[in-house]
């Protein structure tokens, strides 16, 4: 992530410091928008082959894999640029380029997003401590596809982690199971959403809108939106094999945030906590296979 606990008060997190740029072995194949500003706008369909789906299935577990190698390390006194250390050194040891890595500028090879982050936090210098949480979003490129997923962890003994946050982590990631459950051929995008959205108001939480699921394949994000909450505008109807992610970000107190000046790291404007997973997904004939399974 991008920020560094402050000692007097341990919500509140502010900009650590960055190591150099990872390099990735040469014989790596690059993503295309690797030293460019922006990638090429996606013109394929959405609808992908099964050779395409299948290598999905590779990039998204490698991805996967590579989640969970730097989860196992995260603890107190662990930085998060340590864990972009991990993530980057599996995916090169498997063939894989992390996604990320020079995407729009980005500088790191996950998103570590702690506490308040919502999403896109650079890992640096900040140290985890004792009942924080953290989000790792990690996303590989290999067989000219890509795989992206997330999930959000407790640092610590989770008995040490407040229970609000405790239950604002589990509930996100049911939000995300009964989505996934909820994509069938012929229904509208738009249920995802309407299911997430209806979960998290149990409990009181808020459903980011600005940052959304999307379309994957051989483009990190094709254009498809997948919106977490019920937009009446996400009308695109489901067929077998799309290819999108589902990501709902659910938050303590309010929706709405605020962008750091390093023009990544979204933080909720009230600095409450916020949780997030994510998966990607194929439709199938009758309902989903993830693909972002280690």
């Amino acid at each position: 992530m991008s920020g560094q606990s402050t000692q007097s008060s341990p919500t509140v997190l502010v900009p650590g410091e960055q190591s150099p740029i990872r390099s990735v072995p040469g014989n790596i194949r690059r993503p295309e928008y690797v030293g460019k500003p922006a990638p090429t706008p996606y013109k394929g369909p959405e609808v992908q082959t099964p050779e395409t789906v299948e290598a999905m299935r590779v990039a998204g577990r490698i991805a996967a894999r590579a989640m969970a190698e730097a989860a196992k390390a995260i603890a107190p006194g662990v930085t998060t640029d340590e864990l972009d250390r991990v993530a980057h050194e599996y995916m090169c040891d498997h063939g894989a380029y992390p996604s990320t890595l020079g995407y729009r500028g980005f500088p790191k090879s996950l998103c570590t997003s702690v506490n308040e982050v919502i999403c896109h936090g650079i890992p640096d210098s900040t140290v985890l401590r004792e009942g924080d949480i953290i989000n790792l979003d990690v996303t590989a490129y290999i067989g000219g596809v890509h795989g992206d997923n997330n999930a959000t962890y407790l640092v610590g003994d989770p008995e040490n982690t407040d229970e609000e946050s405790r239950l604002l982590v589990e509930r996100t990631r049911e939000s995300l199971e009964r989505a996934i459950k909820a994509v069938k051929p012929g229904r509208q995008i738009n249920i995802i959403g309407r299911v997430i959205e209806s979960y998290a108001k149990r409990f009181g939480y808020g459903v980011v809108r600005d940052f959304t699921g999307h379309g994957i394949n051989s483009s990190f994000h094709s254009g498809l939106i997948v919106p977490h909450y019920d937009s009446p505008h996400a009308t695109t109807v489901i067929q077998p094999g799309m290819t999108f992610t589902i990501e709902p970000m659910l938050t303590l107190g309010t929706y709405e945030y605020d962008m750091w000046a390093d023009g990544w790291t979204v933080v909720t404007k009230d600095r409450k906590r916020t949780a997030q997973f994510e998966h990607t997904l194929v439709v199938t004939e009758t309902g989903t296979e993830i693909l972002t399974l280690p």
